[in-house]
């Protein structure tokens, strides 16, 4: 008898310090500019003339957020240009070139008044590619913010935000976007936590915690669990070249917003890109509790030939966060596409051991 309760007891014990599943233990699809509403007949016309190549890669285009949040897509990805005065993007140099190049006007890019407004701007390209199926930023926020309140309990949304400042190399645009400064980085915050209440995002804060950097935390416990993050929204900032001026003033990310894209070991780190890494390397930082975001297809390359060898890479490098053009419904002509057969995400294969259960992917 006392050898029966012993090897309960020591069940029961080795059970209890089996750690909750953690958010960065599940793969999840995400969408590629997830924005993007597609060129209007007359653009693409002239992108066909002025730059052939890249008008062969332009060619996608992506229904509603909320369409994608409801078929399964949990990481969204919007470019975002800065407009402190409003109007810097309302009268693109692409509505002049269609009327040049002699063909009918193409419909209205965006609601005008909306674009004549202060605020960040979600599109493409400026003067050549703006339309997108939300805007401005706080519109497309809102939209994700709708759709969480109405599925309580959902798996983690990770929204990626890049933010563009570079200028066209093109004679032709007229638009110089404004630099992503200190003040611009603070704005951005400032925007989501008008849409976002505290309570319904997971901070660098959260995560660190008690440590004395984020990446001790991520190195030390890893990310919260997935338990304490149902229902909540992690924002992540796309480009490393804005991540020193973000984490000015505030080391480790200290009362920010956004995870900045970092390099594993410096003391931001908690998420990192490597969209065209390799897979042993991914997966090696993804065992370390890192959360890694990569690109299974690039350029519509790989989806044109249903090439799948990328995407098995990735998928099998535990990268938990999986960026497609193609996500499973809405796949390519050649039937390419990127899913979990029908299920928002799947369990790491990195975390074999990990306790994952199908009921830990319902949404």
């Amino acid at each position: 008898m006392f050898m029966v309760w012993f090897a309960l007891f020591a069940s029961h014990a080795m059970a209890a310090e089996v750690p909750p599943l953690g958010l960065h233990q599940l793969q999840y699809i995400g969408s590629h500019n997830s924005y993007h509403a597609g060129l209007a007949a007359g653009e693409a016309a002239v992108w066909k003339r002025v730059d052939p190549a890249m008008s062969a890669i332009l060619d996608y285009a992506h229904p509603a957020l909320t369409r994608q949040l409801d078929d399964g897509v949990r990481q969204l990805e919007l470019d975002i240009y800065g407009d402190a005065k409003g109007g810097r993007y309302a009268h693109p140099a692409g509505i002049e070139l269609v009327r040049k190049a002699g063909l009918p006007a193409d419909p209205p890019f965006a609601d005008p008044t909306v674009m004549q407004r202060p605020g960040f701007k979600v599109m493409h390209i400026q003067d050549l590619d703006q339309r997108s199926n939300c805007q401005p930023l706080t519109a497309c926020l809102t939209e994700i913010r709708s759709w969480s309140r109405k599925h309580p309990g959902h798996l983690p949304l990770f929204i990626l935000l890049e933010t563009v400042q570079a200028p066209l190399q093109m004679p032709f645009t007229t638009v110089v976007p404004e630099p992503f400064d200190g003040r611009a980085l603070d704005a951005l915050d400032a925007e989501i936590r008008s849409v976002f209440p505290r309570g319904e995002y997971i901070s660098p804060d959260d995560v660190r915690g008690d440590a004395a950097t984020l990446n001790a935390a991520i190195l030390s416990r890893g990310w919260p669990s997935l338990a304490s993050a149902r229902g909540k929204v992690i924002f992540l900032l796309d480009q490393r070249s804005v991540g020193p001026a973000y984490l000015k003033g505030h080391p480790s990310l200290r009362g920010r917003v956004l995870f900045t894209n970092a390099v594993p070991g410096e003391d931001d780190a908690a998420f990192t890109e490597l969209n065209d890494g390799d897979a042993a390397h991914i997966a090696s930082l993804v065992r370390k509790g890192y959360l890694v975001r990569t690109r299974t297809d690039a350029d519509l390359k790989e989806p044109a030939r249903n090439d799948t060898t990328r995407r098995d890479a990735m998928l099998a490098s535990g990268a938990q966060i999986l960026s497609t053009d193609y996500p499973e419904r809405e796949p390519a002509a050649s039937g390419y596409a990127v899913g979990f057969g029908g299920r928002p995400a799947r369990c790491n294969p990195q975390f074999s051991k990990a306790p994952c259960s199908v009921a830990d992917l319902s949404p």
